[in-house]
């Protein structure tokens, strides 16, 4: 179970992963030593899953970022396999979500251009024969991009 001193930590680290542990510990009043096992305690528990950098698709030459909702042929897990097994190494596919509704997976892609958008539409995902439907919506502003806020309880 997590305390509102984790929810702090992880508050914290969401927003400044690069953050030091003597930093950390001075934002939430804990000794570094303190500190330090506690967020080892986060990452071994699997709370913590990795840290990362936060990239610009623009200025990485990335102009196109799309959600691609995709509609199997059928509901088993032969084709749902397939359909991961095909799609796991395609660059371009940055996320792939499971989901329950009117398809059954959502696609966040990016792309250089429409050109590459299209290659990806025609030449990868066209050839899936699991696929039977696709629909797009290419992101035109990203306006909150952000992360889990974690409440903190002030009964703790």
């Amino acid at each position: 179970m997590i305390d509102n001193i984790d929810h702090k930590i992880l508050n914290i680290l969401q927003k400044n992963g690069r953050i030091t542990n003597a930093g950390l510990a001075s934002e939430i009043g804990l000794s570094p030593a303190s500190t330090l096992e506690r967020v080892r305690k986060l990452e071994d528990s699997g709370i913590i899953k990795s840290y990362h950098a936060k990239l610009d698709t623009n200025k990485l030459g990335l102009g196109i970022i799309a959600f691609i909702q995709v509609k199997l042929v059928r509901q088993r897990k032969d084709i749902f396999e397939s359909f991961i097994g095909n799609i796991v190494d395609f660059d371009e596919i940055i996320e792939c979500f499971h989901t329950t509704g009117s398809c059954d997976f959502i696609l966040k892609i990016t792309t250089r251009d429409m050109n590459s958008f299209q290659e990806l539409l025609v030449q990868k995902l066209g050839e899936i024969e699991e696929i039977e439907k696709m629909e797009t919506m290419v992101i035109l502003s990203t306006y909150k991009d952000g992360q889990i806020q974690l409440t903190i309880d002030s009964r703790q």
